[in-house]
């Protein structure tokens, strides 16, 4: 399967990054891009879709980016689970997902870039890099988005800039995102005054997987809103200065911890070390909330930073429910998934030993 051969390459984005790359899991450009002469997707008939894909398609393959691409069909000949793979590996969006003849997709062996044909927009561009590095992935995106207008003709207005299907993506239609794992914030009770704050800022603050998405294993992902009335670098300027706030608030709320509750942190992470390798049946959930906890103890010392790769390569992806199903090569129940999801993380945290707790766990504070 096409999948599996992108799956079976190693991963760029996984890999921690050049800053922050403890709080900072990676950094995403998205752009949106219009075909002129065409409707947008959303009310364009499937033959109009088609034709878009036809001349979009053999685009996005020709990019020099796309020289070792190891995915690129119509979203109607991938199964289900592959979709959600796809999703679960941040490559489409789970509203891609629930497309079928007339849209695409097109990833690069690395997975540091991926186009959606026609998802709300017939293009969407992404680039992917670890660790705080926002002015790098724009730089893949850019240099893609300037290939495919030396070979299209984008929807452009000199007065508006790119034109979308959706008002809030008119401009420059650039959307930056980090993905930031904040546990001391939600263990102190201090991120709902964070969210707040960014929010009122007008940025955007969401979960795992994007928009109406839950903040599972402490994962957010923070974008901007506005792409109409600030130029590229602006953006990324005010994102990259706003993502790195949040990391200070991150790294002050981790210190006052230690300093103020120790045994807390203690015990949340053996906690979840204890359960994690020794659970015999576990949900995505809760494997996701407890993985965040030894993540955060790993940060902090307790557990070899050796042992960070299984974590972040290992455990946090390969246990979503797709990627469990493809590994069988077939639908599992429920319960068959949370079996499984157990049984490999034991086998994986037998090489993580248990945490180191006894600096932390000496003083008495509440």
């Amino acid at each position: 399967m096409k999948i599996q051969a992108l799956l079976e390459a190693p991963c760029e984005w996984l890999h921690p990054g050049e800053q922050n790359s403890r709080i900072v899991l990676s950094s995403r450009i998205r752009l949106a891009r219009n075909l002129s002469r065409f409707p947008f997707p959303g009310w364009a008939r499937r033959t109009e879709r088609e034709k878009v894909l036809a001349l979009a398609l053999p685009a996005a393959v020709g990019l020099s980016a796309m020289k070792e691409a190891v995915l690129s069909d119509s979203m109607d000949h991938f199964t289900p689970v592959e979709k959600q793979v796809l999703v679960e590996e941040h490559l489409i969006s789970r509203e891609h997902a629930g497309r079928n003849a007339g849209s695409g997709v097109v990833v690069n062996r690395t997975r540091t870039i991926s186009l959606m044909i026609n998802e709300e927009d017939h293009f969407r561009i992404q680039a992917f890099k670890g660790g705080l590095q926002l002015k790098a992935a724009w730089r893949i995106a850019d240099k893609a988005d300037t290939e495919l207008d030396e070979k299209l003709e984008f929807a452009f207005s000199p007065k508006l800039g790119y034109l979308t299907a959706c008002p809030t993506n008119v401009g420059t239609g650039l959307r930056a995102s980090a993905m930031v794992h904040l546990p001391g914030l939600v263990l102190s009770e201090q991120i709902g005054q964070i969210v707040k704050a960014v929010n009122r800022i007008g940025l955007a603050v969401r979960g795992l997987y994007g928009e109406g998405t839950e903040a599972l294993g402490n994962l957010f992902q923070i974008s901007n809103q506005m792409t109409l009335g600030e130029s590229e670098e602006e953006i990324l300027e005010r994102m990259h200065k706003v993502i790195g706030q949040v990391v200070q608030h991150e790294e002050n709320a981790r210190q006052k911890l230690l300093e103020e509750r120790p045994r807390l942190v203690v015990d949340q992470v053996s906690r979840a070390y204890g359960v994690l390798a020794n659970a015999y049946t576990i949900s995505s959930k809760e494997a996701l909330n407890l993985l965040s906890l030894v993540r955060l103890g790993m940060d902090m010392g307790l557990f070899p930073d050796r042992c960070r790769t299984i974590v972040d390569e290992e455990c946090l992806i390969k246990t979503q429910p797709a990627h469990l199903q493809l590994s069988q090569e077939k639908k599992l129940s429920t319960e068959e998934r949370d079996a499984l999801r157990a049984d490999f993380l034991r086998t994986q945290l037998r090489d993580v030993p248990p945490p180191e707790t006894g600096q932390l766990s000496s003083p008495l504070h509440s």
